[in-house]
């Protein structure tokens, strides 16, 4: 089996067909369940009982707490390679959408690629059918540390598909989706959810995963209808609930910008871990202690020992996209987040990008140039807090 893969939205929205096409060609053999380029799985650890052998796995894997949240289109194998060489513990993929991965080969080749050292790692799906999910997250097993389904995907194209959160009117049904896992994986499941405008609710909720064979449980601490993470701060209360509620594993996401906000939530909440999306997309060092401090010109002589701009970032990433090729409209989209702030400045180079229909690496090389040479004020990030 191949193991490249791919997230949910593209196939559904984008029209641009060489945005869809692999960013280099890849010349590698594909990688089988029986290479020898990437790791065996961990199996899921003997034990008493099924709360002692979820601790056990979590435990093997060194009890990460500083993880790379799923992000379609966005949380793909160069950009958690990159969070991974500054900080990231662990890393989810974007959502794949268990029915097409089973079905569309090209979709599997794609959407989801993996490394040796790309671990511990996440693997998330949507679905709403236990055997097409069973089918699969064997595919994948061989290569991942848990299978996660995701439970809190809040947009239309969730509420059109009946999956993500808009499960949550189905509790039967998610109640089937993991016991499905956990009673046939090798490897553990795991459950990513949104909360319950009731805060009993909620902890039910919890509960029923736990019972159902869940091992380890991320909380998103927003409802179904706070979409707008800028508009509505997570309730860190909620997940504080959850995990005095469970036995299992925690993770927390919502309002992780910088580590001090790391360390507040991780004292807060009790949870094992956090997770970042957004501010991941904006700094990808976020998890090593750098955050935005200044501003500086491109073509400014500046002691950059110890600090970072975006442009940094962005060649690094670009890099790891050539050694790890994927879709280039994920690389597009990354360009957009890493250089937004320049573009607001410059927004014919913003154009420049938005009309290149084939995007190749020296394009992109040369947008970083052309924005340094004009001396463009960028966000430089620094090592440390606010204290």
């Amino acid at each position: 089996m191949a193991t490249q893969t791919r997230p949910l939205s593209s196939q559904l929205l984008n029209d641009n067909e060489d945005d869809d096409r692999l960013c280099y060609p890849d010349i590698t053999p594909p990688l089988t369940e029986h290479s020898e380029q990437i790791g065996r799985p961990n199996g899921y650890l003997t034990g008493e009982t099924r709360i002692e052998r979820a601790w056990a796995h979590w435990k093997k894997l060194g009890q990460p707490k500083l993880i790379v949240a799923p992000m379609v289109d966005n949380s793909e194998l160069p950009f958690r390679m990159l969070c991974r060489k500054y900080g990231a513990q662990a890393a989810y993929t974007p959502m794949l959408h268990s029915r097409i991965f089973t079905e569309n080969e090209k979709y599997r080749s794609q959407e989801f690629t993996t490394c040796k050292e790309d671990r511990p790692l996440f693997v998330q799906f949507c679905a709403n059918d236990p055997d097409v999910l069973l089918e699969a997250a064997r595919r994948v097993e061989p290569y991942c540390d848990y299978v996660d389904i995701n439970l809190g995907c809040p947009q239309r194209i969730a509420r059109r598909g009946h999956y993500g959160a808009f499960l949550m009117d189905n509790l039967p049904l998610i109640k089937s989706l993991v016991e499905k896992l956990a009673d046939n994986l090798n490897v553990p499941v795991s459950c990513k959810i949104r909360m319950f405008p009731d805060l009993q609710d909620t902890i039910n909720y919890a509960k029923m995963l736990e019972d159902a064979g869940c091992a380890l449980l991320a909380v998103h601490g927003r409802t179904r209808d706070e979409k707008d993470g800028k508009k509505f701060r997570a309730n860190w209360n909620v997940i504080k609930a959850v995990r005095n509620a469970v036995r299992i594993p925690v993770l927390a996401n919502g309002n992780i910008r910088h580590m001090d906000d790391v360390r507040e939530c991780l004292e807060e909440t009790g949870a094992e871990g956090v997770l970042s999306a957004e501010s991941l997309l904006e700094n990808p060092a976020l998890f090593s202690g750098y955050r935005t401090a200044e501003w500086v010109l491109g073509s400014e002589e500046i002691n950059k020992e110890g600090k970072l701009d975006q442009a940094d970032l962005l060649v690094e990433y670009l890099k790891f996209c050539e050694k790890h090729p994927v879709p280039w409209r994920m690389i597009r989209s990354h360009v957009h987040k890493m250089l937004g702030e320049w573009f607001r400045i410059h927004p014919n180079i913003r154009d420049d990008l938005n009309a290149q229909y084939k995007l190749t690496f020296e394009f992109l090389y040369d947008i970083v140039n052309r924005l340094r040479e004009l001396g463009v004020k960028m966000p430089l990030f620094v090592m440390g807090s606010d204290d």
